[in-house]
């Protein structure tokens, strides 16, 4: 029989996945698993005593998530994962195809196929989705469970709001597979998904494609600024939001930006950021592309 964990976090989304845990054991018992549940303690390696185990299930949102795949990879283990969205945006399990309901993502997980996809890593941290920073890139640490689980998306914006105010560009030196170039930028975006905070943003990013997608946007003045991101929200290309894909990414800068990464904190300047291709096994939906 195959074992598995069933990690979870009764804190993410609107905090109601913990009451659903005994029916979602059950789905992965009915295709063969051995499962145990266990609630997640960000104090402690949830792969201690689960170095043998099939697959590890998690049910939570990208940062529940995150702290998951570090430990995994600080362990030096090798283990699939099966992703339950219970978060608030879930951007990760959205790239997956997983079902946004707990006991259908289960079954897809139950009787799916492993993939090899890719994930990112800035400074030896990894991360599944997005690593930022800039303008309303860190409002995921600042916004309330409380909030999230009341209103779901709409606190990332009414907290990313508070942020037009201080409104600063920062300098940065960036090299990208090769290509150097200066810019003051407002906001910094790296995608291994496609989404952010459930927005999209990285219209061609591919979790297959071993490559990362980096969005920035230079400064200009205030208005201008605001709108060149609206514009590019809805489908068009403004010059002054620029976008490459590559492999390899290395940033200075005269300014320690706080950065986030999958709504946890991030890493601290110099930033050097890469693609790990097919670094991460996980279970799809069988008709994932």
């Amino acid at each position: 029989m195959k074992s598995a964990v069933l990690l979870y976090n009764p804190q993410s989304g609107k905090g109601k996945i913990d009451i659903q845990i005994e029916e979602l054991c059950t789905v992965f018992r009915a295709y063969g698993y051995d499962i145990r549940p266990q609630e997640i303690d960000f104090n402690r390696n949830p792969f201690e005593g689960n170095e043998s185990v099939s697959l590890m299930v998690v049910a939570g949102g990208d940062g529940t998530l995150n702290f998951a795949l570090n430990a995994m990879k600080r362990s030096g283990l090798d283990i699939p994962f099966g992703v339950i969205p219970a978060g608030t945006a879930n951007d990760f399990a959205g790239a997956l195809g997983m079902s946004r309901k707990p006991l259908e993502a289960a079954r897809q997980i139950a009787q799916g196929v492993e993939e090899q996809v890719d994930c990112g890593c800035v400074n030896g941290i990894y991360f599944v989705n997005v690593f930022s920073f800039g303008i309303f890139t860190t409002t995921s640490q600042r916004t309330p469970d409380e909030r999230k689980h009341l209103i779901g998306k709409l606190a990332y914006i009414i907290e990313g709001v508070k942020e037009v105010s201080s409104m600063h560009a920062v300098p940065l030196e960036i090299e990208a597979d090769g290509e150097r170039f200066d810019l003051r930028s407002l906001m910094v975006l790296i995608f291994n998904g496609e989404t952010a905070g459930g927005f999209p943003l990285a219209r061609r990013s591919s979790i297959k494609d071993g490559l990362l997608d980096c969005i920035l946007l230079e400064k200009r003045d205030l208005l201008r600024s605001t709108l060149a991101m609206g514009q590019y929200l809805l489908g068009g290309n403004p010059k002054i939001v620029r976008h490459l894909q590559a492999r390899r990414i290395e940033i200075r800068s005269t300014v320690n930006e706080p950065t986030d990464v999958d709504g946890q904190r991030g890493a601290e300047f110099p930033l050097h950021i890469e693609c790990i291709a097919g670094g991460l096994r996980v279970f799809c939906p069988p008709s994932a592309e």
